[in-house]
């Protein structure tokens, strides 16, 4: 057994079976329709969200764990004698994070350590990854944290949302924006940049335009890509996706591109056939 547990929380959206066999711990947070709450990839499907929505007409709520839920899922591997890594969702994007400290706060020193990604995504799970390695390294917490700190502003987090109408319906662009948008066929670029989702471009055109210039840009820096590892992450667009990796995998020197699935929480924000390219840059 490991002396450290690496976790993480839903919005990593690391393939399911990753989680399971790099022992990853997994705390969901919560999407509520109405009067009902499901976990994030527990309850309810990706599938099954956009179900909901296309029923109701409108977006669910979204909910951190308490830290009661963060002390539940931290208990077994203090009990082993494990130290616990948790690697949060951005705290500029959720109050994850500081749920997460307060439970920390309820175990002795040194037993929970919680890192902010500034981050969400695989862009969450590029951290996790490295961590998971560093420990089974035999690298020390404090080690481990020194390397995310390091990491965390070089990791690229871009995505290509294919329709306004979640941003619409989130309160993120007006009614007009939404029309003129969908008539126009006008598709925002979405990066992370200091822990927020910000829009820095927009992108007019079919879908086989944007998603050339979605790889255009990864390719762009590929003399900085560290090519240990490379996510393709994606809303139910599993061809785009499956193209993209060959691409990806042809014109870059990666270890492995993997593809993974936008869990409920990161959905709801983006909706079907949002697309993304995540990576770090090399540690120079």
């Amino acid at each position: 057994m490991r002396k450290i547990k690496v976790f993480a929380d839903s919005t990593c959206d690391l393939p399911a079976s990753w989680i399971e066999e790099y022992d990853i711990g997994l705390v969901p947070l919560y999407v509520t329709f109405d009067d009902e709450t499901y976990k994030d990839g527990v309850d309810l499907t990706t599938p099954q969200l956009y179900s909901k929505v296309a029923k109701s007409g409108r977006l669910p709520k979204t909910a951190a764990p308490s830290p009661a839920d963060f002390i539940q899922a931290f208990n077994p591997a203090i009990e082993q004698g494990q130290q616990v890594l948790y690697i949060s969702l951005s705290s500029e994007l959720s109050s994850t994070y500081q749920n997460a400290v307060i439970a920390a706060e309820e175990f002795a020193e040194g037993q929970v350590t919680v890192f902010d990604s500034l981050n969400l995504s695989t862009g969450i799970g590029l951290l996790v990854m490295k961590a998971v390695k560093a420990a089974s390294e035999g690298k020390s917490v404090s080690e481990i944290v020194d390397l995310l700190e390091m990491t965390r502003p070089l990791v690229e987090t871009e995505f290509v949302i294919d329709s306004l109408d979640y941003l619409y319906k989130g309160g993120r662009c007006s009614g007009m924006q939404n029309l003129v948008g969908s008539l126009l066929k006008i598709r925002p670029v979405i990066k992370v940049i200091d822990g927020k989702m910000t829009p820095v471009a927009k992108i007019r055109g079919s879908r086989e335009k944007v998603l050339e210039q979605l790889v255009e840009n990864a390719l762009s820096k590929t003399a900085d890509m560290d090519n240990d590892l490379v996510f393709i992450t994606h809303s139910l667009a599993d061809d785009d996706a499956a193209s993209l990796q060959r691409i990806l995998q042809s014109k870059t020197q990666a270890r492995e591109v993997a593809i993974s699935d936008a869990g409920c929480v990161i959905s709801s924000h983006c909706g079907a056939k949002t697309i993304g390219i995540l990576y770090t840059k090399a540690l120079q």
